[in-house]
């Protein structure tokens, strides 16, 4: 088992002090290495919030996540930050790529808090091996406003995986495509999946995607529901 979401909820203070607003509530969850997951569910049941937990950039109210068998509770700050650079891949709605460095320069930035050296050639040959998977073999030194929406969003995905994660969340990775670009997105995904033996959640509005997943949750009222 690599990841553990033991009765997580979360709340907050709503700011007219009118109480608390709970947004997950009493949350568990068990994902094994390299098996994929989708959350589905409405705007604001809470999706996001819970990726964020997962991700460690999110603190429940209560509850325990154990990621590769850490309590991430019991960790400092600078921990969760080696551990979302070194264990988790990130890949969002919108590419977040630096529009002015090219192709490979972005793929490698997750590796410069890793102390290594983005002209080490072993780096860089993953990750132009990354690339030429997703086909963007001939994009290395273009700039990101060179690229179509889907070419940036594949990007993205390969910056995430630079670093040889265990997990992969995506939060909503094909809310800004059409139709075609998020059909390859979602099938590019699931082969990443199984080739680089990574776990994988996505959260989605997409029936569509969520089907290519092993397996699919929705989140309503707060509660983990089996699809």
């Amino acid at each position: 088992m690599l990841l553990e979401l033991k009765n997580i909820s979360k709340t907050y203070e709503i700011p007219s002090g009118e109480g608390q607003a709970i947004v997950l509530r009493d949350i568990s969850l068990q994902v094994n290495q390299g098996e994929s997951i989708a959350v589905v569910g409405p705007s604001g049941s809470g999706k996001s919030t819970l990726l964020n937990i997962i991700g460690a950039l999110d603190r429940p109210t209560s509850g325990i996540v154990t990621l590769t068998g850490k309590n991430l509770a019991d960790l400092e700050d600078s921990e969760l930050s080696k551990i979302r650079n070194q264990d988790i891949g990130f890949v969002f709605q919108l590419h977040h790529l630096l529009p002015q460095c090219t192709v490979l320069e972005n793929v490698l930035i997750p590796t410069i808090p890793l102390g290594l050296n983005r002209e080490d050639e072993n780096v860089r040959i993953r990750a132009k091996e990354l690339l030429e998977k997703v086909g963007l073999e001939k994009h290395f030194y273009h700039f990101p406003a060179q690229l179509s929406g889907g070419e940036r969003q594949r990007v993205a995905v390969v910056r995430a995986l630079i670093n040889t994660p265990k997990l992969i969340l995506a939060d909503e990775p094909t809310g800004s495509l059409d139709r075609e670009s998020s059909e390859n997105l979602g099938q590019l995904l699931l082969q990443l999946n199984k080739e680089e033996g990574m776990a994988l959640i996505v959260v989605t509005h997409s029936l569509e995607l969520a089907r290519l997943m092993d397996k699919v949750y929705k989140l309503r009222d707060g509660k983990l529901e089996n699809s």
